[in-house]
């Protein structure tokens, strides 16, 4: 089940409360600003910015 749009409506970076993106077909956000890309485990988007990857 992908994410919901209401709920990517309120979603933002943790690190610098910007705008996240669906990417990599519903597997991850994605902060362009801060350049990190936060996991999207069992529909469950994982804001932690210990465990964002760079891109």
């Amino acid at each position: 089940m992908p994410i919901d749009q209401e709920l990517l409506d309120i979603l933002a970076c943790p690190k610098c409360k910007g705008e996240v993106k669906l990417e990599n077909e519903g597997s991850s956000l994605v902060c362009h600003t801060c350049r990190l890309k936060y996991r999207i485990e069992d529909d469950i988007p994982v804001m932690l910015i210990d465990e964002a990857e760079e891109i």
